[in-house]
């Protein structure tokens, strides 16, 4: 059996985020899907989530997921064998991205979560095609899931996070970044950014996929993961 592999989801997601690479990879590696629901800042998330982490893991999180991961490699970078960001963001909040949290919050507070929940799908962060009504749908039954709690912590600790490019900087161990081209949350010129900042990291671009490529292009996405997951982990 390989090295346990951790998946942490983005906001207002869950494990059906990665339902796809959960039977490609459950074979040959323990996997587990790391909630990152509790806490209302990035820190306090990643706190909570180290002691339930295996001692040694290889981290993949998608969009908020990334973001507690690159908070997890910080604090633990002994623990992290490899790590692969997608669709995220290594910046901190921008003063006006925090400002229109605000309006959304107070809906969600008033019952109008799956409201929200559209009004944030509908800019075009899923790429166009025959899997966007299916994916749609999944993400609001999530959503409805996790509940309006969630919402408000979860957007609490996107407000307040920190820069972490001195903590890519420092990755020595494989890494992968990946994004779909149709991203317009996380474009893929910020992946570019992203992996020039990481020594030796590996830059994929899905064509055909936009902010969920877990699920809009899964056997792309599981094919870059898989060869990720075979990289040797060196420490450079």
């Amino acid at each position: 059996m390989l090295e346990p592999l951790v998946f942490l989801p983005g906001m207002m997601c869950d494990a059906r985020l990665f339902e796809p690479q959960i039977r490609a990879f459950s074979t040959t590696h323990p996997v587990m899907i790391a909630p990152i629901t509790h806490g209302q800042r990035i820190e306090e998330i990643a706190s909570g989530l180290l002691p339930m982490l295996p001692a040694k893991f290889a981290l993949a999180g998608l969009s908020m997921g990334g973001i507690v991961a690159m908070e997890l490699l910080r604090r633990a970078p002994e623990r992290v064998t490899r790590i692969a960001l997608m669709d995220t963001n290594c910046l901190a909040e921008t003063p006006p991205v925090a400002a229109s949290r605000e309006p959304q919050i107070v809906k969600v507070k008033s019952g109008k979560l799956m409201e929200v929940m559209r009004d944030e799908m509908k800019p075009g962060y899923l790429a166009p095609g025959p899997r966007r009504p299916q994916v749609l749908l999944t993400v609001m039954e999530m959503a409805l899931t996790l509940g309006p709690d969630v919402y408000v912590n979860q957007s609490r600790a996107l407000q307040r996070r920190r820069d972490q490019q001195s903590t890519l900087r420092k990755i020595r161990q494989p890494a992968l970044v990946l994004c779909g081209a149709h991203d317009a949350l996380c474009p893929v010129k910020r992946h570019s950014f992203m992996a020039e900042l990481i020594p030796h990291a590996e830059l994929v671009v899905l064509d055909n996929a936009g902010h969920l490529p877990t699920l809009e292009a899964p056997d792309e996405t599981t094919d870059a993961l898989r060869k990720w997951l075979k990289q040797p982990y060196v420490l450079r």
